[in-house]
């Protein structure tokens, strides 16, 4: 019985199992076969470490879950239709991850939006204050000055190039090289 062919009939009655009736014995051996091979495959050759491998993994077996009614043992195996998930999971969250780091700090991320009065909710207030206060100190005075200009006192770009007599270029680039590194202050703070 050790027919590869058998196996993949086996999987892919797993799988319409858990299309048509939900049924969580099936899908509970499918998961225990699939997840340690799945967590294996999605670390090869990518920047995921256990962790992310291991979250990732739970990510595709809800997918098998949801999707189970679309396998088609005609066009594929199930371990086929398993792996092109993985692999496309594995590509969304490398692009999700690649486009959270390449995010430029904006202003309306250094203070909430909404104010409420509960002690907790103000000492963080106050402690995200004070790193920001922290952060700022850190920088050039000419970033500084001109994203206290901007941000604080609510002058456009071209205010600030008018108010300190610099070429607008010049203001809008030290705006975002002082927000690019208040961001990785504040992430270092975060992550501490």
């Amino acid at each position: 019985m050790n027919d590869p062919s058998h196996r993949d009939d086996e999987w892919s009655q797993l799988l319409e199992s858990i299309a048509q009736q939900r049924c969580k014995t099936s899908f509970a051996q499918f998961f225990n076969h699939f997840s340690p091979l799945l967590k294996g495959f999605l670390i090869k050759g990518s920047r995921l470490n256990h962790a992310q491998a291991e979250e990732l993994v739970q990510e595709v077996m809800i997918k098998v879950w949801q999707r189970a009614g679309q396998f088609d043992a005609k066009k594929s195996s199930a371990s086929t239709w398993l792996y092109t998930i993985a692999r496309n999971s594995r590509i969304d969250w490398l692009r999700r991850q690649a486009n959270a780091v390449t995010e430029e700090l904006a202003a309306d991320d250094l203070y909430e939006d909404e104010t409420s009065e509960t002690p907790f909710s103000l000492l963080q207030h106050h402690r995200q204050h004070n790193s920001v206060h922290d952060a700022l100190a850190g920088l050039p005075d000419e970033q500084a000055l001109v994203l206290r200009k901007v941000y604080m006192e609510g002058l456009s770009h071209s205010e600030v190039s008018e108010d300190l007599a610099l070429p607008l270029g010049t203001v809008k680039s030290r705006v975002r090289l002082a927000l690019k590194k208040l961001q990785d202050v504040i992430g270092r703070e975060v992550l501490a």
